[in-house]
């Protein structure tokens, strides 16, 4: 925690830190906001750079339909569906006795296949440019090759002699340690305290080391880092800093746009899309952002939805520190139910990148998400684990804004459900009746 008068600084100096310090759920949206066109050059990556993660999940893809076979329906594309939530938007307008113009529609990254959440995009492909890279360089892979090769016994233990390590909260853990495992790659997970049992069970079945750590998840990424740079064979997947992450995520932009086109959805200038993205470091988030703008321009608005005891990104943001202040600098102690948003510092390349591109920011309560996902499970039946219903909580922050009111008739509301699937039922079952139990005694 920083010093007192550090702390009474801040706070004169940006108000809005004495809202967060209290842990009341609050909105910002940001006046550096800036048209697309302009601010896309702050990201340091391009369309080509889409184009090419894009191109090469295609060339893994029979890989993909072997080695997983519940991707074998879809050809090895690793992919989500949008859905329409006509039930969840009326119980959401009925609870605040506010309607809610405009559709609102899920993105079940909660879904995906391999590892049931949105990390299923970034976090496999890094891993799997990697394995690429390798490949090429000792002449298992040339131009042109199925890459379905790379599930021989052969190609297994040559990854055998290669490690890779990441940091985790658990789902980013989770899709680097299977698919890094089912490669042949030595892998480790060093996993901070929120990370849930399960999680950790479900690698070690795997094969993956599972490193746990009693403190956050900071302490688990330079962890990470230093078992990395000690292995010249290890390569480190760093969520607050990687760029290979970050175009994982955002080849998911394109396929919206395509997912949207063939459900009749417009998207332009008088038919505005919202998406509402749960944010942990921000990697994720950060990437489907960068995909979404390049894909629809000024036509799209993000909002990043943090707990209220973890809003790093916001924080960074708003003060213009980024990286260089945490959560708990300001005595917030980054304990939440939301485990896979469970970050006190947010990634300052995220951070810097996309400050210009994300139009707002909101905090959630954990109560909230309990009932948001109580709320989703009885009117439209997904069930999604606490972090992945963050980005509801963003959409009356956006109603209440004067800024987006002429359109918002026609607006796409488009939360992006991160996770879930792979929730043990008992687990869930528990989610869901302490969320029934929130909704019944009303709000905080």
């Amino acid at each position: 925690m920083l010093p007192t008068p550090a702390i009474a600084a801040l706070r004169e100096q940006f108000p809005l830190i004495t809202e967060l310090m209290a842990l009341r759920p609050l909105s910002w949206f940001n006046p550096g906001i800036a048209p697309a066109a302009e601010a896309l050059a702050d990201v340091g990556l391009t369309a080509a750079d889409v184009a090419d993660a894009s191109a090469r999940l295609a060339r893994f893809a029979p890989y993909l339909a072997k080695a997983f076979p519940e991707t074998q329906a879809s050809g090895g594309v690793i992919e989500s569906p949008v859905v329409p939530l006509p039930a969840m938007q009326a119980a959401l307008a009925a609870r605040t006795e506010a309607p809610i113009p405009g559709q609102l529609w899920l993105k079940q990254d909660s879904h995906l296949p391999i590892s049931g959440s949105i990390k299923a995009r970034g976090g496999i492909y890094e891993v799997l440019k990697h394995a690429e890279t390798l490949a090429l360089d000792a002449g298992l892979l040339k131009e042109g090759d199925d890459y379905g090769v790379l599930a021989s016994d052969a190609v297994r233990a040559f990854f055998g002699q290669y490690a890779i390590a990441v940091g985790s909260t658990g789902n980013l853990g989770l899709s680097i340690g299977i698919m890094s495992a089912r490669l042949g790659f030595r892998a480790t997970v060093h996993m901070s305290a929120d990370a849930r049992q399960w999680k950790k069970d479900k690698l070690r079945s795997h094969g993956v080391t599972v490193v746990e750590y009693a403190t956050d998840y900071s302490v688990a990424v330079e962890a990470g880092r230093r078992q990395a740079q000690g292995d010249p064979t290890c390569h480190f997947v760093d969520d607050e800093n990687s760029h290979d992450l970050f175009l994982g995520y955002a080849v998911a932009g394109e396929r919206l746009k395509r997912q949207l086109e063939a459900a009749g959805v417009a998207v332009d200038a008088q038919h505005p899309l919202f998406v509402y993205l749960p944010c942990g470091v921000g990697g994720g988030p950060g990437g489907v952002a960068f995909g979404l703008k390049l894909a629809f321009g000024d036509d799209v608005h993000c909002v990043f939805v943090e707990p209220t005891h973890s809003p790093c990104m916001l924080l960074g943001v708003h003060t213009g520190l980024h990286e260089r202040i945490s959560v708990q600098d300001i005595g917030i102690d980054n304990v939440t139910a939301a485990d896979g948003l469970a970050v006190g510092r947010p990634s300052g390349f995220v951070g810097r990148a996309m400050q210009r591109l994300i139009d707002g920011y909101a905090t959630v309560s954990d109560e909230e998400l309990y009932r948001l996902l109580a709320l989703l499970e009885q009117t439209q039946q997904p069930r999604l684990e606490p972090s992945a219903v963050a980005g509801f909580a963003g959409i009356d922050a956006v109603l209440a804004a004067p800024q987006y009111r002429q359109h918002l008739g026609n607006a796409t509301h488009l939360v992006w459900g991160t996770g879930g699937s792979m929730v043990p039922q008992e687990e869930m079952a528990a989610y869901v009746a302490r969320g029934r139990a929130l909704l019944a005694a009303g709000a905080d």
